[in-house]
């Protein structure tokens, strides 16, 4: 039996930290919970700007013509995009590439010397029917390089080389319903563009649709000419990208569903092409001369004047005729 005073001297042991707790298998886990969720957070917003960034580049390429100036396609009219497999919500359009600030100094300075034109020493002229011949095979030629040889067509005419670049089955030109070219198409146009550019002729840059018709047909209302005429433009800036001179094209014209290829199909790809109309010197004159200020006139009647006589010249006129002396002239339209 233990005496009074010695209770006081018993040792009190606490043990701290044994032993197992219901919460210490999951101690951790939010932790990686909370990165995982972070994770998926920054791939949203990714996916997002990529998004944004892509549509910003297809609107871009339709409003934007080569002078920099904006063009109005119609209100509530939107280009139809053509996006990866059936549920990406990422359209397949060329992004920027981004390099390093080395990198990025060399195409700066690349772009700035493609800004200033050097014209080259000496240019070709193609004039005669093996020039043209010539032409046409060095085009046909770029076009089977980008797997287009089926969409490409070439002729010689009295007026120069025609050269149609047409919508297939299996290829398109454009993005249907809208100005954007494809991604083979921009390529052979730019392609294009240096061979273009060592030419002295001119040429005609035409646009053309099937004949099917939009819903709204309002004076207002986007139509197939103005279509036509955007991606004839579109064309034509790839033509610039691919550093073709400027004053290589002589007219841009839109015509919309007038001159088809294939005139029993109204929906056929054949009549959704672009026209390229190499013109023959003496051809580029004329009509230039047709839109410009006449050279040489010629009277279609001896002694005609445009300028209007005074009264009493007028008068004079209509007595002589009348042969009433100086009665005046009387209407035959008023009633006896």
């Amino acid at each position: 039996m233990l005496k009074p005073h010695d209770k006081a001297h018993d040792q009190t042991i606490v043990k701290r930290g044994g032993g197992k707790h219901k919460h210490d298998d999951h101690g951790g886990a939010w932790k990686v919970a909370f990165a995982d969720f972070c994770l998926a957070l920054m791939c949203l917003f990714l996916v997002l700007w990529l998004m944004a960034a892509r549509n910003t580049e297809s609107l871009e390429q339709i409003l934007t013509e080569a002078d920099g100036a904006k063009t109005d396609q119609g209100k509530g009219v939107m280009p139809e995009q053509v996006g990866g497999p059936r549920g990406s919500l990422i359209d397949r359009f060329p992004m920027p590439h981004t390099g390093s600030s080395e990198t990025e100094g060399k195409q700066k300075a690349q772009s700035e010397q493609t800004d200033t034109p050097t014209e080259p020493s000496s240019k070709v002229r193609y004039d005669s029917p093996e020039d043209l011949a010539a032409l046409s095979k060095a085009l046909t030629k770029m076009s089977a390089d980008y797997g287009l040889t089926s969409n490409l067509e070439a002729v010689i005419t009295p007026y120069g080389l025609r050269v149609m670049m047409h919508d297939t089955d299996r290829q398109g030109m454009f993005v249907r319903g809208s100005a954007v070219p494809t991604d083979k198409f921009r390529a052979l146009l730019r392609k294009m563009g240096p061979l273009f550019r060592e030419m002295e002729n001119q040429m005609l840059i035409v646009g053309h649709t099937d004949s099917l018709q939009y819903a709204d047909t309002s004076y207002a209302a986007f139509s197939n000419w103005t279509l036509s005429a955007n991606r004839a433009m579109s064309a034509r800036a790839q033509l610039l990208a691919g550093t073709m001179n400027p004053e290589s094209v002589l007219q841009v014209v839109g015509m919309a569903d007038r001159a088809p290829l294939d005139t029993k199909r109204a929906d056929a790809g054949v009549n959704r092409r672009i026209e390229l109309l190499i013109l023959t010197t003496a051809q580029a004159k004329t009509i230039a001369a047709m839109f410009g200020v006449p050279e040489n006139s010629a009277a279609l009647i001896h002694d005609v004047d445009t300028a209007l006589p005074d009264a009493t010249l007028l008068q004079k006129l209509r007595s002589q005729l009348s042969g009433q002396g100086d009665t005046p002239l009387r209407d035959p339209r008023r009633n006896k």
